[in-house]
Formats: C-alpha cells, sequence, structure tokens
C-alpha cells in the first residue's frame, strides 16, 4: 500500500490523527498497550509485533491494526523502523 492509499484509507475511517513514528535498530518495546485503535504504515525498516499470540512482521508497504487496549510487543530490524500511525 501506499503512503497516499493509506491516508485516504483512514480519512475514509474518519482517523483525524496520523503521526510518523521513528524507532532505533534493533531496538524494542516490552508489553504495552495504547488507549487508541492504531493502524500503521510501514515506510522504511521492519517491526515485528507480537499480539494475543499471534506474530505480525512487517516490511515497507505492509499494514497492521491493533485494536484499542491490546497488550503487545514490539521489535524493530537491523535499520530500524518508520512509520505511519493513524490512531483513533
Amino acid at each position: 500500500m501506499t503512503e497516499q492509499e493509506f491516508r485516504k484509507m483512514l480519512a475514509e475511517h474518519g482517523v483525524e490523527t496520523v503521526v510518523e513514528v521513528t524507532r532505533e535498530p534493533n531496538g524494542s518495546l516490552d508489553t504495552h498497550s495504547h488507549p487508541f485503535e492504531a493502524n500503521a504504515l510501514i515506510l522504511d525498516g521492519e517491526i515485528t509485533v507480537v499480539a494475543e499470540g499471534q506474530t505480525i512482521h512487517c516490511k515497507p508497504g505492509d499494514t497492521f491494526r491493533l485494536a484499542a487496549n491490546v497488550p503487545h510487543t514490539e521489535h524493530y530490524g537491523p535499520q530500524g523502523v518508520r512509520y505511519l500511525a493513524g490512531r483513533k
């Protein structure tokens, strides 16, 4: 998916808050959750998200969604990761 397609999809679903997130190479975040639904488009690098017993590995052009308040971990690839996150 392209950035333009992603932003259009978010707007169609009523998502008004879109932020760009950059994380460091080979970094990670321990188990945490967010009080918002998150839809993400990977722009550069890689991320692996583990939530509800499932592992999601994403590269540029991939998208993933996390419902609000879902505990998850994040691990970033050797180049780190940069993604757009639509929050609702």
